[in-house]
């Protein structure tokens, strides 16, 4: 009744004007009748984290982002106990993060696997991908195409007790491997002489990670061209024989557990070594945790004449399957640009991998990172293809039992050697 009698009383030219009218609303953008609720997409970011300091600085640039994102939200999730298992267990059930850090020394499998989305047609000229070091890029790199932007880096570096040095009268840190196990004896201290040694002159890590270098100081090879481990080869085993009959036959480096340590760098802040060969990890631990230690960095001691260290190096990637992939690449642009790498790598907890951003924050001057910052240019990268993951497993197996003695070098490694191969071939 209502209807009929609003019909009779508005007249046809009323009816007219209102189908106008309606037609108009219908016709123009809906912001100009109400300004529209655009919900933000949420992406997430996986990780892990070496203190809470990382975290808290990382999700410090993330707010930053999404200051200037406001349609982008970031959910931070950091995932520190068997971090690729999770990372492979989701992208297998389609439930990955969109955004993850990914280690150069997993990311040839993940390459391959076509389980990650190729940045390269993200990439402008204005992002500048010539800035980065090229060597971390480059691990980044299949079959032509770009798969993660590294977010930092960091190299190994010789880090020393400067009293400890001092009270042994040695005014400089060695500068080559043979003055290195000389200036390890004479730091090698037993200061109740009840035969336990109070401080060892070094202290070693004893795996593939940190040894790499080592074997190819006299021409050796970690694996070759077709993927099976080399390393049992005599040119391999020389570099590696130096660190066994160091800890073995000379008594004067320690590793963690024979000090009741976790690593290099508590080693050293116990008192318990003098010298060590860390990352740059290792610089705001000593200063939280070891404040009153004065030590200082050089670069690793050349072996054979030859410069060599570590380089370890994380990028961020982007899940091959995710539904937000422009929100993602704008994360991932933002925190490799030269704003967000800044605020990221201003706390040194690792080396940024612009160069642009290492000189503007002065690293290369730094008297305690400037070794990590010369060892960038001829470090090996920790990556060496898909089966690194059985190669490393099978090295730091026998490793460990020839530097104890319990069989000698070349016995050891050759049965690792063959035991990586054959599980390689199976796997093949």
């Amino acid at each position: 009744m209502s209807i009929n009698f609003s019909l009779k009383r508005v007249g046809l030219s009323g009816l007219v004007w209102m189908a106008i009218a309606l037609t108009s609303c219908r016709n123009q953008p809906i912001a100009s009748l109400h300004e529209p609720q655009v919900l933000p997409v949420t992406i997430t970011l996986s990780g892990w984290q070496s203190n809470p300091n990382e975290k808290k600085l990382l999700d410090q640039v993330i707010r930053a982002f999404e200051a200037q994102n406001p349609t982008i939200k970031v959910k931070h999730e950091v995932i520190n106990s068997e971090y690729m298992d999770v990372i492979k267990t989701r992208l297998i059930g389609d439930v990955a993060p969109d955004v993850f850090y990914l280690d150069a020394f997993e990311a040839p499998l993940l390459m391959k696997s076509n389980v990650l989305e190729p940045l390269n047609s993200y990439i402008t000229p204005a992002f500048n991908l010539a800035d980065f070091e090229p060597s971390m890029v480059r691990a980044f790199r299949h079959n032509g195409k770009l798969y993660g932007l590294p977010k930092d880096f960091s190299t190994l570096a010789l880090i020393y007790n400067k009293k400890a040095l001092a009270a042994a009268n040695i005014s400089q840190p060695p500068q080559i491997w043979d003055e290195l196990l000389a200036t390890s004896k004479r730091l090698t201290v037993d200061r109740d002489r009840d035969g336990k040694i109070d401080q060892y002159g070094f202290g070693i890590m004893p795996e593939l990670a940190r040894q790499a270098f080592v074997i190819k100081a006299f021409n050796g090879q970690l694996m070759g061209q077709n993927g099976y481990a080399t390393f049992a080869e005599s040119n391999s085993l020389k570099g590696l024989q130096l660190v066994v009959d160091q800890y073995h036959d000379d008594r004067t480096s320690a590793q963690p557990t024979d000090v009741g340590a976790t690593s290099g760098s508590e080693m050293l802040g116990q008192g318990k070594v003098a010298m060590t060969i860390e990352g740059v990890w290792a610089l705001p631990y000593f200063k939280e945790t070891f404040p009153d230690i004065e030590f200082a960095t050089a670069e690793v001691p050349t072996i054979n004449g030859k410069a060599g260290t570590m380089a370890f190096t994380v990028a961020y990637v982007m899940n091959r399957k995710t539904k937000h992939k422009e929100a993602a690449w704008k994360l991932i642009a933002y925190l490799t640009g030269t704003k967000g790498m800044n605020a990221w790598a201003k706390q040194g907890l690792a080396l940024p991998a612009r160069r642009s951003v290492l000189a503007s924050l002065g690293y290369d001057k730094k008297p305690l990172y400037a070794p990590f910052v010369k060892g960038a240019g001829y470090a090996t990268i920790w990556q060496a293809g898909e089966n690194l993951p059985t190669i490393r497993m099978n090295f730091n197996n026998q490793f460990v039992s020839a530097l104890l003695g319990e069989q000698p070098l070349p016995q050891a490694m050759k049965k690792a050697q063959e035991t990586a191969n054959r599980e390689i071939y199976l796997a093949n």
